[in-house]
């Protein structure tokens, strides 16, 4: 299938296929005359993509991941031994960022509580 039927099947923009093609997460055959021809394999990695981008993995961790997972209907599952361990990891990283952004917070927070009462209101 063409670029423009890739869009309609995923709802990825042509502009994302060409990134996943440009960081090797996404390998379309081409025409001799340069065309991107996808394969219903691609619509399945481009789904693929998707749920590891949503679960907070870079494209660098993606290229690393997306060989050893596949789609069991429901969800992701890991097929190669070590890529559990390269997951938790993934995790620790994310919590280790989610526990700083709270940080952060609970640090504006008080300079907020320290400001005017009426500070919220419009002037």
């Amino acid at each position: 299938m063409r670029i423009g039927e890739m869009v309609r099947r995923t709802g990825v923009s042509e502009r994302l296929l060409r990134y996943y093609e440009e960081q090797g997460l996404l390998t379309p055959t081409r025409s001799p005359s340069g065309y991107r021809a996808y394969s219903d394999a691609d619509v399945d990695t481009v789904r693929r993509i998707r749920a590891l981008l949503a679960a907070g993995l870079s494209t660098a961790a993606i290229a690393q991941v997306l060989p050893c997972v596949r789609d069991d209907g429901a969800h992701l599952a890991p097929v190669c031994t070590d890529l559990v361990a390269q997951l938790r990891r993934e995790r620790e990283r994310i919590t280790r960022a989610i526990e700083d952004l709270q940080t952060s917070q609970g640090l504006l927070d008080v300079v907020i509580a320290a400001g005017p009462a009426d500070a919220d209101q419009p002037v």
